[in-house]
């Protein structure tokens, strides 16, 4: 993901193995992007889909997509 986006929020599923973060680009639109966590490497995340082309009017319109487009999203917090 670009370094530039600026990440404003961000989701992790009940197993911590898996992450949606919603960002802000430079431009001052919106996507989002999901990650995954492999065992072998637990403190690296990795790009599991390439979502982030996609381009939203807010943090909210992102998180919105997220939901329709990841399986596992819900945009609640895991606990």
């Amino acid at each position: 993901m670009d370094p530039r986006f600026e990440v404003i929020d961000s989701f992790e599923n009940a197993q911590r193995d898996r992450c949606v973060d919603i960002f802000r680009r430079p431009d001052g639109t919106h996507g989002f992007e999901e990650w995954r966590r492999e065992p072998e490497d637990p403190g690296r995340w990795f790009r599991a889909r390439y979502y982030s082309d996609a381009v939203y009017a807010t943090p909210h319109d992102a998180c919105v997509a997220a939901r329709e487009l990841v399986a596992w999203f819900d945009g609640s917090r895991a606990t």
